[in-house]
């Protein structure tokens, strides 16, 4: 960082109470020219609300197991070239997501993506990556399907037998795999997928279609900036690879705020985001720490 004119960041760890949002908060009050998410989406996306609505941009050094935002924002998963990406990549207004009062930058779902988390052991995720969620997946290839009644905008209601309902500000998973392929992170929309899968052969259908591109059977799709589901019986839901817990609604609208992240130029970027480089002058930054990730905030040098 000093390499590059700026001071050296001040480190904040997070802690299971304070994740990452009321650190990125103060360092906006502070007065700090550049935040940066060291972490998985979860520390991600309680930074972004940090930042939310300010002009200081957020970085990201993707240091969790799925890494979905950066994925979708081009964003390097090699720590040293994420950091430079931080340093002096290009700034990007981008879309926030809100489920049941809780912020998310890539996704939030109902039914089998929740089970599928909640399936998938810590250990396993060290070890194996994102390959354990694959795991976690095919153990609840058979489950039941649950009736959703989902209200978009205002619409009329729309009834489902459904295996999950997914919302995305982004559309790529791992693997290559585009879930909701109009999706963009900076068009004030959000994306809905809804899974209408029963059986093996339902599903190895479903993959064909998406690997290839094509649109999929038995997969519903659609866009809104508010949508209200409601269940017969509790379902699991998840926000950015957290389980929440269980709930009969959930609410997902767009937050009223944008968030500025720091993404690669277009001609650097390494999956599917759209991204100039440009050396800060001499610039102070902070960084929010979960556990052994991590939360810099610098004390302000700024430029003049």
């Amino acid at each position: 960082m000093s390499a590059s004119g700026w001071d050296a960041p001040l480190w904040l760890e997070t802690t299971p109470e304070e994740t990452g949002a009321a650190q990125a908060r103060q360092a906006v009050l502070d007065g700090v020219d550049l935040v940066i998410a060291a972490g998985g989406d979860g520390t991600v996306t309680a930074c972004a609300s940090g930042v939310a609505g300010s002009q200081v941009p957020l970085g990201i050094v993707p240091a969790g197991t799925g890494n979905l935002l950066a994925l979708n924002l081009g964003i390097p998963l090699d720590l040293d070239r994420a950091l430079e990406v931080s340093l002096t990549g290009e700034d990007r207004q981008v879309d926030l997501g809100m489920a049941n009062g809780r912020p998310f930058v890539a996704m939030a779902g109902l039914g089998i993506d929740a089970r599928m988390l909640r399936s998938t052991p810590e250990w396993a995720k060290r070890r194996f990556g994102y390959v354990a969620y694959i795991v976690g997946m095919l153990r609840h290839l058979r489950d039941q399907p649950f009736k959703v009644t989902i209200e978009a905008d205002g619409g009329p209601p729309r009834r489902y037998r459904a295996t999950g309902v997914i919302a995305g500000n982004v559309g790529w998973l791992q693997g290559g795999v585009s879930l909701l392929p109009d999706a963009s992170p900076d068009d004030d929309l959000l994306d809905l997928a809804v899974l209408t899968v029963h059986a093996w052969v339902g599903w190895l259908i479903v993959a064909a279609h998406v690997l290839t591109g094509r649109d999929a059977p038995r997969v519903s799709r659609g866009t809104f900036r508010r949508l209200v589901m409601r269940t017969a019986e509790d379902q699991l839901w998840e926000m950015d690879g957290e389980v929440i817990g269980f709930t009969r609604e959930l609410v997902i609208e767009l937050h009223d705020e944008k968030v500025r992240l720091r993404v690669p130029p277009r001609s650097r970027r390494e999956l599917p985001a759209v991204l100039s480089e440009g050396a800060p002058e001499s610039l102070s930054a902070a960084v929010p720490v979960k556990g052994s990730e991590a939360a810099w905030f610098g004390n302000a040098r700024r430029a003049v």
